[in-house]
């Protein structure tokens, strides 16, 4: 769970160094992009020997621009995730999905 004080030094953070005016909502989703292909390239070649340490601190960038943008867009991050898990639930109900990888249009 990340609490409100984690969310608010996210915000300081970036309100302090005055970078908010370089966060519109195109940039912040460029930045979540650049940063989850850098998470991505933790498990290039080799998955299976990941750095732990640099796991953790790119998937803390794609949080912390997530955070970013959702404050950005006055989203409800518990509101939208709860939304988002009602349709996945519609889509890929336990009985026909589980232990399966298919899409939900091959269930």
């Amino acid at each position: 769970m990340i609490s409100d004080e984690t969310i608010n030094r996210i915000l300081r953070f970036s309100k302090d160094r005055d970078w908010d005016q370089f966060h519109s909502p195109e940039n912040l989703a460029k930045s979540i992009a650049i940063e989850a292909g850098e998470l991505l390239e933790c498990f290039q070649w080799n998955g299976a020997s990941f750095k732990q340490k640099d796991v953790e601190e790119e998937l803390a960038d794609v949080m912390n621009y997530c955070i970013q943008m959702a404050d950005k867009l006055h989203v409800d991050l518990d509101a939208i995730l709860n939304a988002k898990l009602d349709v996945n639930e519609r889509k890929y109900p336990v009985e026909r999905a589980k232990g399966s990888s298919k899409k939900y249009t091959e269930l």
